[in-house]
């Protein structure tokens, strides 16, 4: 079916043409196998993630995500094992504990903090994943480009 498109402006395409990109670090052991289970059992979602792979949660450092955000990402994600079952013991407690606190600094420095999202999704939830990565899709869409580092270069120069 072809779209209709009446009279528009350059804003209307802009708008129209998002398409955001959406930076996802995610547990090994079980968000990653919660996306590959999505993929095989042929579960639809927005290919507009890309996935970081990472043994656990516990070792995302905030200047992961702030670097993703400075290479163009409209929206980071963080996924790992459910709390409790983390195959590392206690890493995901950490990354629950440290991130929520650094989405209060991008708050501090301007950020929309629904920028960050995080979620816990195990190796058995495909449907979970699938779900997940058309909700944050669907909020980066309706934020729209993130242009604040390119603002800041704009700045410097």
């Amino acid at each position: 079916m072809e779209a209709i498109q009446t009279t528009s402006t350059a804003d209307d395409d802009e708008q129209t043409t998002f398409e955001p990109r959406i930076v996802a670090f995610l547990c090994n052991w079980c968000s990653y196998a919660g996306a590959d289970l999505a993929g095989t059992s042929r579960l639809g979602y927005p290919p507009n993630i890309r996935i970081v792979k990472l043994p656990c949660t516990g070792r995302v450092d905030p200047l992961f995500i702030l670097k993703a955000f400075e290479r163009g990402a409209d929206m980071v994600l963080v996924s790992g094992c459910h709390p409790g079952d983390c195959h590392y013991t206690s890493g995901n407690y950490h990354a629950r504990r440290k991130l929520p606190t650094f989405r209060s600094l991008l708050e501090f420095m301007g950020i929309d903090p629904r920028r960050f999202q995080m979620s816990w999704v195990s190796a058995a939830q495909g449907g979970k994943w699938s779900q997940v990565v058309a909700d944050i899709t669907a909020l980066a869409t309706e934020l729209g480009p993130f242009e604040y580092f390119e603002r800041i270069r704009d700045n410097r120069n």
